[in-house]
Order: structure tokens, then sequence, then C-alpha cells
């Protein structure tokens, strides 16, 4: 097995044990990033120079005994985490140069940590997709099938650590975009409790909602990083001064005696009969390990999307009103005046996703319009949350399908925002309830592509959540297979 195919922790034990070192892990990496971008295009900018750096300074700390939990681990960042030196793009033509003079508070931990970072990944522009379609710099390819998506908006890092790109990866969750390409590329994605992990330093798309999260290959890893990455940061105005547990406690722990909340809601006309068929699996899995299924019903599900689609794109139109070729960023020329100058450059600098959702928020948050819209929706976004808290004295955690769908064609439903939009119906309502999610395999279709099931927990419960999903990946006992690149 080559060393892009390990996990964190069994390169970790490898790199402890002096049976490898971490410039051996990166020249793994690099070497399939070589052989597989041009088909999976993951990546936005590699950083291979600084990489090699940070590898050599990693495996002298881990020689004298030293090191963080992440010492010598090549991991990428969704290109929405800013970075010291490094362009950060969001996807866009308008920070198609944008250099950061700091790193993001996640970026600081992981760096503290030891890992090594392999690049920026791909994702939609300013994280406005569910396909990875929507960026400036092209399509992502889901590693199973290139002919398909990978998911979005985080797509890029999802695909990475699918196609052995990296060994771990980083992105940013607003309506589902770190669970649904987990399920899609069948690797491990968590969505902390909003306000768990530090947002200071991730480009704002909807800031009520946007929660930062991790890729990985299992479980376990997704509890290392956990481990890395949540905490208090005085310098983010919603970080939460919680204490954080240590994850990898809880993995491994028995669920018997557990109520697992199934809900009525969101076995719908629409889903995919193979992944409905995963997923009634997945209920006979956790209960065969002892934990018993309860219905449970959450009743305001059907306005989730509706809710959605006027908070995200309010605030969306609030938080990019800053892309205006003033002060950083991309600049039309040519401009008789500074309101021609920014209609140019709004005009050329956002993508036509972006632009769309800009207009719909500006439109919800308008004179005459905002009670009518914003307001109603931050009403029945709070009836949404009451349903969980509701939910959450009669189960454990909530078992649902990630995606309704396997990944499907590239191309397919770029021209139907509304089917593109419904690709999140299962994921929009954590965000908007401010819970943790966390998807993990559960299968494939019959055509070989990857199935996720969601476990979904009460706030800060991320611990509840691994430990679930822990029980659930070692009972089902998964077939491991890898995309045959």
């Amino acid at each position: 097995m080559e060393l892009y195919e390990l996990t964190i922790h069994e390169l970790s034990d490898r790199l402890r044990a002096g049976e490898i070192t971490s410039a051996e892990i990166v020249s793994s990496v690099f070497g399939r990033i070589d052989a597989v971008e041009k088909d999976v295009r993951a990546y936005i900018t590699l950083m291979r120079e600084t990489a090699l750096a940070e590898a050599a300074e990693a495996g002298e700390k881990i020689r004298k005994g030293e090191g963080g939990p992440l010492a010598g681990i090549p991991v990428a960042l969704k290109d929405i985490f800013c970075t010291k030196g490094v362009r950060t793009t969001c996807g866009s033509r308008i920070l198609e140069n944008f250099i950061p003079p700091y790193d993001a508070t996640v970026v600081e931990k992981l760096r503290s940590a030891g890992a090594v970072f392999t690049g920026k990944t791909n994702m939609d522009e300013f994280a406005m997709g569910s396909s990875t379609e929507n960026s400036f710099f092209g399509a992502t390819r889901n590693p199973w099938d290139i002919e398909r998506i990978p998911g979005g908006s985080s797509g890029g890092s999802a695909a990475a650590v699918t196609a052995g790109e990296c060994i771990a990866a980083f992105g940013s969750d607003t309506g589902g975009s770190i669970r649904q390409p987990a399920s899609l590329c069948g690797v491990v994605g968590m969505k902390p409790t909003y306000g768990r992990v530090s947002r200071y330093g991730l480009i704002a798309f909807a800031s009520s909602l946007d929660q930062i999260g991790p890729f990985t290959k299992d479980v376990e890893d997704c509890a290392i990083v956990m481990n890395v990455i949540a905490g208090y940061d005085p310098r983010e105005s919603t970080s939460v001064p919680q204490e954080v547990p240590d994850y990898r406690s809880f993995l491994g722990r028995d669920i018997k005696g557990w109520r697992v909340g199934i809900p009525k809601e969101y076995f719908i006309d629409g889903i995919d009969p193979e992944v409905e068929a995963a997923i009634r699996k997945a209920i006979r899995v956790v209960e065969g390990a002892g934990a018993k299924s309860v219905e449970i019903s959450l009743p305001h599900t059907d306005y989730c999307v509706a809710v959605y689609y006027i908070v995200a794109p309010a605030e969306a139109s609030s938080n990019l009103a800053r892309y205006d070729g003033v002060k950083y960023g991309f600049r039309a020329g040519e401009a008789r005046d500074l309101l021609e100058m920014y209609k140019k450059t709004r005009s050329a600098g956002f993508g036509a996703e972006v632009k769309r959702r800009i207009m719909i928020g500006t439109y919800a948050l308008s004179s005459g319009y905002y009670d009518a819209y914003y307001r109603k929706a931050s009403q029945v976004r709070g009836l949404i949350k009451r349903d969980f808290d509701e939910a959450f004295k009669n189960c454990d955690v909530i078992l649902t399908p990630t995606s309704p769908t396997p990944a499907f064609r590239l191309g397919e439903r770029t021209d139907d925002p509304l089917q593109m939009y419904l690709s999140d119906i299962f994921t929009i309502s954590a965000n908007l309830a401010g819970i943790p999610g966390i998807s993990v395999p559960c299968g494939y279709t019959t055509g070989g592509l990857p199935i996720g099931v969601q476990f979904l927990a009460g706030h800060f419960q991320e611990g509840r959540l691994l430990q679930a999903a822990s029980a659930y990946e070692k009972h089902a006992r998964i077939d491991k297979r890898r995309p045959s690149l």
C-alpha cells in the first residue's frame, strides 16, 4: 500500500516509530497529485516548495521526540481560508490574485500541530453551490467517475482526500458543503456546532451559517483533527468559550441502549432508491450495535430550503458588498467614474450563481420586503431549531440520508438551480439550527458510486456524534475500496 493511501493515525504511528519520514509521505502525496490531478482538478494552488520545507521541519521535531498531533501529515485547505503569503481566491475571479497578510485561526492551529500544507483546493465560487462547477477555475471531478460532480461547495477538498492527493482536508459548511461532498466522494466529513471552531480568517458567505470542519478517511482521523481545530478564539465574535473534550476518547465506545431518531420527513418522494436502501441498511446496523431506532418528527423540514435561500443570500449580499475593486482584488478598467467602476468590477468579477444570490439577498433585505422575507425566514428558522430541541429529548442522535442521490453528471443541473439547491435538502437544517453533523460512508450504488449516512446531535455534542459514527463504522464494515483513477 502506498503512503498516500494511509490514514493520519497509521502514518503518525509509523512516523513516531521511525519507519518512515514526513518527506517520504509528502513525496508520495505529490507523486499522486502528479499522476491524477489532471483528471480530478482538486486544487487551485499547489504549495509544493513550502510543503517540502515543512516536512523537513516536522522530521526534525519528530526525531527529537517533539511535534504536534499532525506532525508531518500532508493536509489540504479549501481556498476560502486566509493563508499568509499564499493566494486565496474563493474560486472567484474577483479574488484571483488576492494574497492575505495573515493566517486564519484554523490554519494557525494546524500549523502549530505540525501539519504540512499541500495546497488550496477548488470550490464553488464564494462557497455558493453543490457541485464545484461554479468555480472560476473550472469544475472539479469525482474520483469515482470523472464525468460526475464531487459535490460542493467543498468538492475540491473531498475529491483530494478520496483521490489520495492529501491525507486529510478542510472545508466550510454553510448548508451541507462538507457533508454532501463527503457523501458523494465516500469519505468522512463533519460540520461542528456553530461556534465550536473559529471562523476568524474564513472568507464569509453567510455568517450565521458558516462553519469549518474536516474531511478524513475514517472516523478516528476526524477525531484527531477535531482535537486540533476546536476551541475558543477571542478574535472571533461567535466563537463559544466552552471546554473541548478529547474527541478520541469517544471512539470505540458502544451505543447499546441509545435511541436513534429516524425523522419521517427525511424519507421523501424523489430520494434515489439505492440511497434509501443503503440508509435502511444503516438503521439495521445501528440496531445490531445495540441501539433502538425510534421514529421522530421534524415538522418544519419542508420549510428548510426556502428559509435557507432567503437567509443565506441575504447575508451574502451584505458580506460580498466589500468586493468592489477599491481596496483589493480584481478591478475593471476604463471606467468613467466610481459608480461605473463598481458596476464593471462586480459584473465581470462575480460568476452567474453569485450574482443570482446577491440579487435575491438584496431584494429580501430591501425596504418594504425585509419583514416579509428575511424577518419571516428568521422566525421560521427558530421553529426549525425548536424541532431539533424537542427531538433530542427523545433520542441521543438522529440518523438521516446525507444526500438524496449519488453523484450526478457534470452539467446535469447547471441550468436548473432549483434541482441543484435540492441537493442539500437533508443537510441545510443542521446549519439553520446550528447543530453538528457528520457524514460517514455507508455503501455503494450498483454502479460503484459512494453513499453516505448522516448523524446529527445536539449543540456541542461532537463527541456523541463521533461515538455513534465510530460504532457504525465498526459494525457496518463498509468495503474500503478505492477509486481506480
